[in-house]
């Protein structure tokens, strides 16, 4: 099995390292996090912290991941290429881990170059190593889920941006939408939505703070959404 997505995950990562659109997303995304960046974690008068800076890549990737991910599986639909996926020797689950590894390996590249803004907030300020090292872990955590969303979403339909709109929309339910609506909701209700709000999760990672209830809740959910995108695959082949 661990051949097999290593030599999926090679050739996911030879597509998306070659795909214009990859550098694209990730040109602008490292454009507007610059900008963010000079705008608003250094400036005058208030906190320089790393968390601003991670919060605000948090909010971008909603709409960035699922571009990145839209040709993880439409592509193979749309080219035929499936058809041979399917007659290989190999697994629903292996293809679908093979995709999740190549992306993510993808993101973490991506992850690595904001790095030198931590450099440049450590120049200019204090940056708390602590805080960083956290903020990031949790910002792969983050990033895993959203690619399983991502792929998961990929893999309903063989057009590639109607794909990326589900992955984003998807992804906007459980933060834009879940949020707003935690806000005029209160008792329980408001504890449940405040539970599966991805960025809620996502925010004791940005404090400095280790809490199992979120590693629990994003390896969960990662793991969810790759268990779908099986189930997905597994519906077309029996068609």
């Amino acid at each position: 099995m661990t051949r097999n997505v290593w030599a999926l995950t090679q050739r996911e990562l030879q597509a998306t390292f070659f795909s214009p659109i990859a550098y694209i997303v990730a040109a602008v995304f490292l454009v507007a996090t610059g900008y963010l960046f000079m705008g608003y974690t250094l400036k005058p008068g208030e906190e320089a912290s790393v968390r601003v800076l991670l919060q605000n890549m948090a909010w971008m990737l909603i709409f960035a991941v699922p571009l990145l991910t839209m040709r993880s599986l439409s592509e193979e639909y749309a080219t035929g290429t499936i058809e041979t996926l399917m007659t290989a020797p190999v697994t629903d689950v292996e293809v679908v881990v093979g995709k999740f590894v190549g992306a993510l390996v993808f993101f973490a590249a991506l992850l690595l170059a904001t790095l030198v803004y931590v450099l440049l907030l450590s120049w200019y300020g204090a940056a708390d190593m602590s805080v960083v090292a956290w903020g990031y872990i949790g910002m792969l955590l983050l990033g895993a889920l959203y690619v399983s969303v991502g792929i998961f979403a990929s893999a309903l339909t063989r057009y590639q941006l109607l794909a990326a709109l589900v992955g984003a929309g998807l992804l906007g339910v459980f933060t834009l939408f879940v949020d707003a609506l935690a806000e005029i909701q209160g008792g329980a209700w408001r504890t449940v939505l405040g539970y599966i709000n991805i960025l809620y999760r996502f925010e004791d990672f940005t404090k400095g703070m280790f809490d199992t209830r979120g590693l629990v809740f994003f390896l969960s959910s990662t793991a969810f959404f790759l268990f779908l995108t099986v189930k997905v695959l597994e519906s077309r082949r029996w068609r």
